[in-house]
């Protein structure tokens, strides 16, 4: 990272969620009891247990193995180039590793290869929206999911954050991809290599002081409660703001988008009794697990600051002022000053009536008179901003990682209160990157 002072626009597919290291409640907000009914889930059924206790045992297992054996740099060198879904795996994998990846690569029986269709379609469409949420709204609203932030913050993710946001864009391209489930796609082998890598931070993180001792009393990272907290940060959160903008969706495309992260979350190890069948139950869900642990904590301001710097050289012209008074639009007040974004009592109003012009335009409801200038500075730059962290063709390899990279516990970044980033030194097994 340079520069974190410099306050820029985050847009990266979700840059912190996605499915990495995830969040869900502070030590201070006891978490609700689950209640969400498994019937109203894709399986339809189920035992209804608190996914807050629920992990990912085979794998679990299979990985903390490698890990001990020291057989993580061989996994990962195998695995390098293992990226379309057609693929065979390579040779030379634990023969355990293998038989668990070549079951876990297999989609679901209810997948619907016209419905995935249809999710394509929507994403040709609708990119621009699905981009700018994905990014502004998912990454920005994860610096405000206590369990995420300090996950990310306190392992091998929180030491490299520009690694960790291409890591997540390429998540959110794939999903979003035209070939994503097809055989010359690559979403099947992005989420296999995704549990592969939460093993290993559920095998890992618990090491961290600094994470035992903000982590609200639990013991072991990467629930099931915690794979779909950030799920809702994603399709649930971005189909809400869609409706909220009044963007005209076809009930196939909803149908279709649901659908391809309904298939995703399967993919990505969630059990299908916790994947909701429905909006309406999505919702219902999201109401449950996500709006009220929503919180501040020096981890989320020190990755958000950290975020909104890694792009200060792509800002489109874009002022801080008009960064912020935009983001603000996007996530809304309470999520805005848990996480520090500065208010703009100016130029917050301007962007909140001018956002909705643009998508007015863009879907054929106003003539292009109606649009002010401030519209097109705004639309043209977030279309940058989508078009360079959504492109194909980015060297990304998501690896298994067999160490903790940790910033120091007592100094979180705070761009506001004068803290930069130094070069990471090793001390006790631990690297320290941020410093005074």
């Amino acid at each position: 990272m340079t520069d974190v002072n410099r306050r820029r626009l985050l847009i990266a597919g979700g840059a912190l969620g996605a499915f990495g290291a995830l969040g869900m409640a502070s030590p201070a907000r006891a978490r609700s009891l689950w209640t969400w009914s498994p019937s109203d889930s894709v399986a339809g059924r189920g035992a209804g247990v608190d996914p807050d206790w629920v992990w990912d045992d085979e794998v679990d297992a299979i990985i903390a193995e490698v890990i001990e054996r020291g057989q993580v740099p061989r996994v990962n060198d195998l695995l390098r180039n293992w990226v379309r879904n057609d693929q065979p795996l390579p040779d030379g994998l634990p023969a355990e590793l293998r038989d668990w990846m070549e079951e876990a690569r297999k989609l679901p029986s209810w997948a619907d290869t016209a419905k995935l269709q249809d999710a394509v379609d929507f994403t040709r469409r609708k990119g621009l929206y699905t981009g700018v949420l994905y990014g502004l709204g998912s990454g920005l609203l994860s610096t405000a999911i206590p369990r995420e932030a300090r996950a990310v913050y306190y392992s091998k993710g929180g030491a490299d954050m520009k690694d960790r946001v291409a890591k997540t864009a390429q998540l959110g391209y794939d999903v979003g991809d035209v070939y994503a489930y097809r055989p010359q796609g690559g979403m099947i082998a992005t989420s296999v290599r995704t549990r592969l890598v939460h093993a290993a931070v559920r095998h890992l993180l618990p090491r961290s002081p600094g994470w035992s001792r903000t982590s609200g009393g639990q013991t072991v990272p990467i629930s099931q409660a915690d794979m779909m907290v950030t799920w809702h940060s994603l399709p649930t959160y971005v189909m809400g703001k869609l409706r909220d903008w009044r963007v005209p969706i076809t009930e196939t495309e909803s149908e279709g988008f649901l659908h391809v992260w309904q298939v995703s979350a399967h993919m990505l190890g969630i059990r299908d009794e916790y994947i909701p069948a429905t909006w309406a139950a999505a919702n219902a869900q999201s109401r449950q697990v996500l709006d009220p642990i929503v919180d501040h904590t020096p981890e989320g301001a020190a990755l958000t600051d950290a975020l909104l710097g890694i792009i200060a050289e792509v800002d489109a012209g874009l002022t801080e002022p008009l960064i912020n008074a935009f983001s603000r639009y996007i996530v809304g007040d309470r999520v805005g000053d848990l996480i520090g974004l500065d208010r703009e009592p100016i130029l917050q109003p301007v962007v909140g009536a001018a956002w909705p012009l643009v998508v007015a335009f863009r879907e054929g409801l106003i003539p292009l008179p109606g649009v002010p200038s401030i519209a097109w500075t705004l639309e043209e730059a977030l279309r940058k901003f989508v078009l360079l962290f959504m492109s194909e063709g980015r060297p990304i390899h998501l690896e298994i990682p067999d160490a903790l990279l940790t910033p120091p516990l007592a100094r979180p970044v705070n761009a506001r209160k004068g803290v930069r980033p130094v070069p990471p030194t090793r001390r006790d097994g631990m690297v320290t990157q941020y410093a005074r």
